[in-house]
């Protein structure tokens, strides 16, 4: 299992949210491009990364600071947040990052998400996110009626090989994953899945991995010392080569 540190920005702050509730913003470092270089020490070989902003507004609007730390750093970066059209997936892939996030698009435009697939592959990842099993967009801000497991299976159909899941409501929270809905997930389709939300100890990595959840994000644990990132690295290690 690999575990994925995260560094989300909004109004060029690295910052971190409590349930999805952008008024609960809070900045939790100063200098991402030290974050990133803190991961890389500890021993992370991913990164994951978000622009608040633009999965408000449903357009980039932190992404040249986001490619700039990508491009500063030897870990692989993922990065989701207002990705709507080709052109932002472009420009995003050809400037340092690995893989595209696609999150609201999976729900309001399933055309878009197709040809994305069709394009780059498994550089193509859809980041769903629920409330009470639901999935909501545009930041977290837009519920629908859609429930979490049946759009993972359409996104299956379409040809995604990795989903990004978030309990919203355990995001920020440091009250572990939601093991249950992640179980049902990984039941239910053949994906590989990334768990996101409510990661706070070295016992969530090792429950993770025996529901053979491919990866694990973390956020506010590690900027609070709650988890140690390179414990977390090496525990995910061993587990993954029992």
């Amino acid at each position: 299992m690999i575990i994925l540190p995260a560094i989300d920005i909004k109004d060029g702050n690295c910052v971190r949210l409590f349930k999805g509730d952008y008024s609960t913003v809070t900045k939790v470092a100063d200098d991402p491009y030290e974050v990133a270089e803190s991961f890389v020490k500890a021993g992370a070989k991913w990164m994951h990364m978000v622009d608040l902003d633009g999965a408000k507004d449903g357009k980039r609007i932190n992404s040249e600071l986001i490619i700039d730390v990508a491009r500063s750093t030897e870990l692989h970066v993922e990065v989701g947040g207002g990705i709507r059209n080709m052109d932002t997936i472009e420009y995003y892939l050809e400037n340092g990052v690995d893989r595209i996030i696609l999150g609201s698009a999976a729900v309001k435009d399933q055309g878009f998400v197709i040809d994305a697939v069709n394009n780059y592959d498994d550089r193509i990842v859809v980041g769903i996110d629920a409330r009470n099993g639901m999935v909501c967009a545009e930041g977290w801000t837009d519920k629908s009626e859609l429930n979490y497991i049946d759009l993972a299976k359409q996104m299956e159909q379409i040809g995604v090989k990795t989903i990004v899941f978030t309990d919203i409501d355990q995001d920020g929270t440091l009250g572990g994953p939601n093991l249950v809905q992640l179980d049902a997930l990984a039941h239910s389709v053949s994906c590989d899945i990334i768990a996101s939300g409510g990661v706070s100890n070295l016992k969530d990595i090792i429950n993770l991995n025996n529901l053979d959840i491919y990866g694990a994000i973390t956020g506010k644990a590690i900027y609070t010392g709650a988890l140690d990132l390179a414990m977390a690295v090496e525990a995910a290690s061993r587990v993954t080569d029992l």
